[in-house]
């Protein structure tokens, strides 16, 4: 199941949520200001981010310019603990599952989030030669339906 971190004001998660509902992709929001965000869900953000902070944390958010705070001088769970006390360091939105991780908008990366069986069957589907395609795709979207409060 693909959850995205968003934030209310933020463009880039619209966009995101748009993108995910055009396509008829289910996925859970974590709003990071409404949301406690469990340790466990930072510490598979940080495990997953090819270059640690760098890929999640804005260095230049205003709490740690003006705090000059040194992240690599924190300890995991003194990083998990301040990220939980100041969700607006946290770059968004942030878009992961199982084997996919990404943070922002990117209109091309955002297309390795269709289902790989999904983006095979668009393909048959631009040409003539794939009569079943919406046929499959709905029996797709009726076994991977999301009962657990995702849109």
């Amino acid at each position: 199941m693909i959850r995205i971190y968003t934030a209310p004001s933020c463009a880039s998660c619209r966009k995101v949520k748009a993108w995910l509902k055009e396509h008829q992709i289910p996925y859970v929001e974590k709003n990071i200001f409404s949301t406690l965000l469990r340790e466990t869900e930072l510490k598979e953000l940080l495990e997953r981010s090819e270059n640690g902070t760098d890929d999640i944390i804005s260095k230049r958010s205003k709490i740690i310019k003006e705090n000059k705070i040194d992240l690599d001088d924190m300890s995991i769970n003194e990083l998990i603990h301040f990220i939980q006390e100041n969700p607006s360091i946290l770059k968004r939105p942030i878009i992961i599952d199982e084997r996919r991780f990404q943070v922002g908008y990117n209109a091309e990366e955002i297309r390795a989030f269709i289902p790989r069986e999904l983006r095979r069957l668009q393909e048959c589907n631009n040409s003539d030669f794939c009569p079943q395609f919406t046929d499959i795709k709905e029996q797709y979207y009726q076994d991977h339906k999301c009962d657990d409060g995702c849109e």
